[in-house]
């Protein structure tokens, strides 16, 4: 769904101002928006799967693991799929406030795209390097969003996620490497020539949320802080944009689940080339473990 027609539609909890900064930056912070019910109760269960970490000692499809975790120190990078792990993490997504902010930026027919849940943990957590959602997961169109929730007080030590205003209107990069290997971020050369010095680093209380365009270039510093940055994401899309990809159909049985209005009769098709990424059916751990990676197999062939 277009813009013009989203915002010719009475809003249900954000302002005319909220979203047209939106459209024009791609990227929203609404402080403290998520009341302390709700966080209580997705701490609580955050808490359980920290807990039960501690039996892991490699990554896989629910746990992306940081290569020094262990029972007795647990550090943990994601928690993958998490609507389909705990009921609490799918009432959050599909009928807690953040699905009227979803309505109010996407339209009427809202479908669930998928979640997950990144901690970025204390002394060192990793950095995300500069990338767009879109290339991840490509759709007919853009009318694709996701929202992050801080679950902890987040300042600048933590490595709050920082946007680049206006670059949703800008090109959908490359996220391959020269030699062709998916790298899960911008290109190098690319990533010199983005206007990085006017990112806006997103932070807040406990209950913040960040809204994000899918072609918003975004990304966030290692965690150089005492305190761990738990921040579960959501993201959805207008029901008339359509994946162009099979994942995450076959990992998320929550997938494409319309979570506020109807299915969409018709497909939207109104996006420029894009290049498809890598073939995931077989699995995906986290761009975490992708970038990560990516860095490591550089280092051993330099």
């Amino acid at each position: 769904m277009t813009p013009e027609k989203i915002l010719a539609r009475p809003p249900k909890v954000l302002t005319h101002a909220q979203r047209e900064q939106y459209f024009e930056q791609g990227y929203l912070v609404l402080q403290e928006f998520v009341p302390r019910d709700w966080l209580q109760r997705l701490r609580q269960v955050t808490d359980q799967f920290v807990e039960e970490s501690r039996a892991w000692s490699e990554s896989d499809d629910k746990f992306d693991l940081e290569p020094d975790h262990t029972a007795k120190s647990p550090r943990l990078r994601r928690l993958s799929w998490p609507t389909m792990h705990h009921d609490t993490y799918w009432a959050f997504a599909s009928h807690g406030p953040i699905v009227d902010v979803a309505e109010d930026l996407l339209g009427a027919d809202v479908a669930f795209h998928h979640s997950k849940l990144n901690f970025k943990w204390f002394d060192g957590g990793e950095e995300v390097k500069w990338h767009q959602d879109f290339p991840f997961y490509p759709h007919s169109n853009a009318s694709v969003l996701a929202i992050g929730l801080y679950l902890n007080d987040v300042d600048d030590e933590m490595g709050p996620m920082g946007a680049i205003p206006g670059s949703q209107y800008g090109p959908i990069y490359d996220h391959y490497r020269e030699d062709g290997e998916w790298a899960g971020a911008v290109r190098e050369d690319d990533a010199k020539a983005l206007a990085t010095s006017t990112a806006n680093w997103m932070t807040g209380k406990a209950g913040t949320i960040t809204v994000h365009h899918c072609r918003t270039v975004h990304g966030s510093m290692p965690n150089h802080s005492t305190r761990m940055r738990p921040l579960l994401i959501n993201a959805y899309k207008s029901a008339d944009a359509r994946s162009l990809t099979s994942y995450p159909d076959s990992a998320c049985v929550h997938h494409s689940s319309v979570v506020r209005g109807e299915p969409a009769r018709w497909a939207d098709v109104s996006v420029e080339s894009c290049r498809l990424p890598p073939d995931w059916s077989q699995g995906y751990t986290s761009i975490f473990a992708l970038q990560q990676d990516a860095k490591e197999t550089r280092r051993a062939t330099t």
